[in-house]
């Protein structure tokens, strides 16, 4: 089985020998036992081919659970030994990414201790960096004998030829961790430099780190809009995004590319556009302003992308505000309440800006059934 296949807990059947081989148990910590197999084309997303999985042991008896899990995450990730205090209801749920080289899982699960000895890594490794995500979790990761705490909001990065254990909890409901792994020859950095870095903490709340984390969130959140075609732009915002947030930590943002530098500075920008679309005062001049560059390279770093600050600006607040005017429950909002919402002060020129970018006027988009207004997604008003 490749690594982009999950095991579907919902349509199981126990036989000796697994389709693909045998999942060694004894190495995950499980007793040795006839183990499950599972038809992964039913856990696939409709239409998105092999791009999404999910998993869930929800869909098995108490008792097969941490079993499931355990083997699920030895296939798909790699090999670790694994304890919970919930093993004997364990309740966890699973969405992957597959981009090429590059593998995003958002995880959500109560209590996990994770071990990785010398003698798995000489048995398996993958030789890739795994950047975790503790977005509603804490816990205790320990590598060369030395303990970090992490808190929720923290990143740290780990290597897969490194032993290392740690065990995590949940703070609170709903997804509580995200995985990006990936192959270390992808990070543009030295692998002597990035060591330096292993079991650090880094903030995902601020900064790159919290460009990166939002970025994770968002790409989770809107997994369902994208095609296979889009792998290749995902995966390149990925790491480009994951590059920027390790190399500002290390300072050394000068091994990075130029190419690489310039997308994460559009990211940031980008980020700080969405952050500031309500107040009326945001301008070209200040979002160039605020990241410390000139009004010419905020355009011509915007031109790349066959659009300009003013534009880019002008469609974002548009988008926001047809998404508000799509929201039934914000239909009891007087559309220029909508438009000021996002940094439109003037009610006549709102709509005819409206109505150039999506051809009708906002009164009458606020009319159309839903499904009519999908044709009417510009991706850009110029």
């Amino acid at each position: 089985m490749d690594r982009g296949t999950v095991l579907l807990p919902a349509e199981t059947s126990v036989r000796q020998e697994a389709r693909g081989g045998r999942c060694d148990r004894s190495a995950a910590g499980l007793p040795t036992s006839p183990h499950v197999t599972i038809d992964p084309q039913r856990n696939r997303l409709p239409g998105l081919g092999k791009l999404v999985t999910e998993f869930n042991t929800a869909s098995v008896a108490a008792p097969e659970r941490f079993g499931l899990f355990a083997e699920t995450t030895n296939r798909s990730h790699m090999r670790n030994r694994l304890r919970s205090d919930d093993q004997d209801d364990f309740r966890a749920r699973i969405r992957s990414v597959e981009l090429g080289e590059l593998q995003i899982s958002t995880m959500s699960l109560s209590h996990l201790e994770v071990t990785r000895t010398a003698k798995l890594i000489r048995q398996s490794d993958p030789e890739v960096y795994l950047l975790n995500y503790f977005q509603r979790q804490e816990g205790v990761l320990s590598l060369a004998g030395a303990d970090t705490a992490l808190r929720e909001g923290d990143l740290v990065l780990m290597d897969s030829s490194r032993p290392y254990r740690g065990g995590v909890r949940a703070t609170g409901d709903g997804w509580s961790h995200v995985t990006v792994q990936f192959a270390r020859r992808l990070l543009p950095l030295p692998e002597r430099t990035v060591q330096h870095l292993l079991n650090v903490p880094i903030n995902g709340l601020h900064g790159m780190g919290g460009v990166f984390t939002r970025w994770l969130t968002d790409l989770n959140t809107r997994v369902g809009e994208f095609t296979p075609d889009d792998v290749p732009t995902l995966a390149s915002v990925t790491l480009d995004l994951l590059a920027s947030t390790v190399a500002r930590c290390l300072e050394a943002e000068e091994a990075l590319s130029p190419e690489t530098r310039r997308i994460a500075l559009r990211a940031r920008i980008n980020t700080y556009i969405e952050q500031h679309l309500a107040d009326p005062d945001l301008t070209p001049q200040t979002i160039a302003d605020a990241h410390h560059i000139s009004l010419r390279h905020l355009q011509q770093l915007l031109a790349e992308d066959d659009t300009s600050p003013a534009a880019w600006l002008r469609h974002r607040r548009l988008e926001r505000c047809r998404f508000d005017l799509a929201d039934p429950r914000l239909n009891a909002h007087p559309i220029r309440a909508v438009a000021a919402r996002w940094g439109f002060t003037d009610a006549a020129h709102f709509s005819r800006l409206f109505r150039s970018a999506y051809g009708i006027p906002p009164r009458d988009y606020r009319d159309l059934p839903p499904g009519a207004r999908v044709n009417r997604q510009h991706t850009c008003a110029i």
